[in-house]
């Protein structure tokens, strides 16, 4: 099937597929060919982590990228969260400064400038125990102040024609992740991310 068919929302875990071993290698490359050539992805089953997941393959380079699929369960329905909120008539003025600022903003896709704040932040914290230190829970904060979005928008613009250079924001005390799966898996899948 065309992948552009699969709704984004579907997407789950990337994984970098390769042969396994010289007896599949040309099975491997041919499947590989049909479906970029064919400019489809192949949808498959594959059990790991003690669980049946539905897998979108694609051709990617010499290999395959597999990306499990969310089966329509475990995905909520938009609507749920989109139909109570209301339709706005927006200022013209507001819309426009908005997307100056979008626009000067715009950049390539560079995922080294990403940095995991909470898990960085976590590391330092186990140094610090592991060394001895005291660790002081952190203080409240103080409730964030209700700002006016359309002087917000003209400050950032503001700020941009000056050379400024915004902060990044600071680890939030209250951020939680769910844990990482132990496990590996038997396959010749390596996770992609």
């Amino acid at each position: 099937m065309p992948r552009k068919e699969i709704d984004e929302v579907y997407f789950n875990s990337p994984y970098y597929i390769v042969p396994d071993g010289e007896v599949g290698q040309q099975a491997f490359a041919v499947i590989r060919e049909a479906i970029r050539q064919e400019g489809m992805v192949a949808i498959g089953k594959v059990v790991f982590t003690s669980r049946e997941h539905v897998i979108a393959l694609e051709a990617r380079d010499k290999g395959l990228l597999g990306v499990t699929l969310r089966y329509p369960y475990e995905v909520r329905k938009e609507e749920e969260y989109f139909d109570d909120i209301p339709e706005e008539k927006l200022p013209k003025d507001m819309l426009d400064l908005a997307k100056h600022i979008v626009d000067s903003k715009k950049a390539e896709w560079k995922p080294e400038r990403f940095e995991d704040q909470y898990e960085d932040a976590l590391k330092e914290l186990l140094k610090k125990k592991q060394s001895g230190q005291k660790i002081e829970a952190p203080r409240d904060r103080e409730p964030s102040k209700v700002v006016n979005l359309m002087d917000a928008l003209r400050r950032s613009v503001e700020t941009e024609r000056a050379g400024g250079e915004r902060r990044k924001p600071a680890p939030r005390a209250g951020d939680h992740r769910a844990p990482k799966k132990a496990g590996r898996s038997s396959a010749r899948a390596k996770k992609a991310s």
